[in-house]
């Protein structure tokens, strides 16, 4: 079936009426919803309960609007990153699949295949065991989408558990170990691990080794978006590509942005989703077709952007995430003339060191 993809913003922390709208205005139906990806407004960290209250009000309006079960809608992947930092905007993405108007033509459109992988162990967190899990549930979430050619994905969205006290403790009283004890490094931990895992499925590396996960950064995904939370204990996929004859308006793209200022990165990857754009891109020229932009970023752990001295990785006071996210977003938001982008931290192993992938979404008419 084809995908309809809507982006609303949310006016508050537990706001779901965007979504409401689109649905009683029959954009699609709620039993049609397939996927939710979106920022809150929150803090990002380990304890961040804006997550969960977009998460509710999000189901509570599938519940209300459509016939699937409880079961059903809590099944429904929703991948949401905390922290607004900056200018950012919280919002929301969603994909829904639609009836198509007639016959589809070959033109590669928008597909969306979701799979949950095996249950992720504390002790497997950063570990060879992780990449494995997480790449099978990346092979089950194409298939899903109907997407053979791994050159057809062009973004991939993770959420994954990460180390809390409890975990920690219960992989200890069996006799295991841990990456770290310390739940905030485990988040970039979760993040960077799942990305090698991204990377095994699509065939961008081979498997790694354990010594060179979070140590070796030439080792990436250039379409691997990751989060990670306490919502869960194993890794929510969502595949993001385009299949030929899939119907709809869509298209995705993607490409990297190579450090926290490469806007081009930002126009590149909107030009791999078929948006015909001049050379020396700005906002003007998007012309109302894209739909959002995802982009995974991190502060460049040599503490220089361009040849120039950073000090957000000394910061005491402000962790480098808010400092990245909010500079990010400032330079994405410009290049695409609108705040509610999704800019993500913990980048390790999504994109090239000190930068990340950006997926473009265009709504091709």
């Amino acid at each position: 079936m084809p995908v309809e993809v809507r982006k609303v913003v949310l006016e508050s922390v537990s706001d779901a009426s965007g979504l409401a709208a689109l649905i009683d205005d029959g954009v699609f139906d709620a039993d049609g919803v397939v996927a939710v990806v979106g920022k809150t407004e929150g803090n990002g960290g380990v304890n961040d309960f804006t997550r969960i209250l977009a998460d509710q009000a999000f189901r509570k309006v599938l519940m209300e609007k459509g016939t699937r079960s409880q079961d059903e809608v809590d099944a429904i992947p929703m991948v949401w990153s905390g922290g607004t930092d900056g200018i950012l905007c919280p919002h929301a993405t969603i994909f829904a699949n639609v009836e198509g108007d007639g016959e589809a033509s070959d033109e590669p459109r928008l597909a969306v295949g979701y799979a949950m992988s095996d249950v992720i162990l504390p002790e497997d967190i950063g570990r060879p065991a992780m990449v494995a899990k997480v790449a099978e549930g990346v092979h089950r979430a194409m298939k899903a989408a109907g997407i053979e050619d791994p050159a057809d994905v062009h973004y991939v969205q993770t959420k994954t558990p990460l180390l809390v006290m409890d975990t920690i403790n219960d992989a200890k009283s069996r006799g295991h170990s841990v990456y770290t004890e310390d739940p905030l490094e485990s988040m970039n931990v979760s993040n960077g691990t799942s990305g090698l895992g991204i990377a095994v499925a699509l065939g961008e590396i081979e498997m790694p080794s354990a010594e060179q996960i979070g140590h070796d950064l030439s080792l990436y995904s250039s379409v691997a978006s990751c989060s990670s939370g306490v919502e869960l204990d194993r890794a929510q996929t969502v595949v993001v590509g385009n299949v030929r004859g899939a119907g709809g308006r869509y298209r995705i793209g993607h490409d990297v942005m190579n450090d926290a200022l490469d806007v081009e990165g930002v126009y590149r990857a909107i030009r791999s989703a078929g948006l015909d754009l001049p050379e020396c891109a700005r906002a003007d020229d998007l012309d109302g077709k894209l739909v959002n932009v995802f982009v995974k970023c991190e502060a460049d752990p040599t503490s220089r952007l361009r040849g120039r001295r950073q000090v957000a990785l000394d910061d005491s006071d402000v962790h480098h995430h808010r400092h990245i996210k909010a500079a990010v977003g400032g330079v994405v938001a410009c290049a695409i003339n609108d705040p509610a982008a999704f800019v993500s931290v913990a980048a390790i192993h999504q994109g090239p060191s000190g930068g990340g992938p950006v997926a473009a979404i265009v709504d091709l008419g």
